[in-house]
């Protein structure tokens, strides 16, 4: 089955971490770009960080630069968001997809899967 598995979510306070796994099953993740992106009830999905199938240099929305990181671990077809000093306005469901990123744009249309979403919330 092919499918894209959010993990990693919950609640913490903010300025505290979390690290978000993306695992793919059913295909080779390491030939596709893979974007993570968030969405808050009422508000469409934003991009927050896409890395390339290739050696690219990965990007991020403007709000997570310097806090959030976006890694791959081919080995274990996964792709990883690791999120630093947390803030209430990064509380979202945080899904990724394949393929809705590349040359520094987000094409969320154009995703071929996406995965059901993993929640985090920040919060005092």
């Amino acid at each position: 089955q092919v499918q894209l598995v959010e993990s990693g979510g919950g609640l913490v306070q903010p300025g505290d971490s979390l690290k978000l796994s993306c695992k793919a099953s059913g295909f080779n993740l390491r030939y596709y770009a893979i974007g993570w992106f968030r969405q808050v009830p009422g508000k469409e999905r934003e991009g927050v960080a896409c890395i390339g199938s290739a050696d690219l240099r990965p990007y991020y929305v403007e709000s997570v630069k310097g806090r959030f990181t976006i890694s791959r671990d081919n080995a274990k077809n996964t792709v990883y968001l690791q999120m630093n000093n947390l803030k209430p306005e990064d509380t979202a469901v945080y899904y990724c997809a394949a393929d809705a990123c590349w040359n520094n744009g987000w094409y969320q249309k154009l995703a071929w899967l996406w995965g059901q979403g993993t929640l985090v919330t920040v919060a005092s």
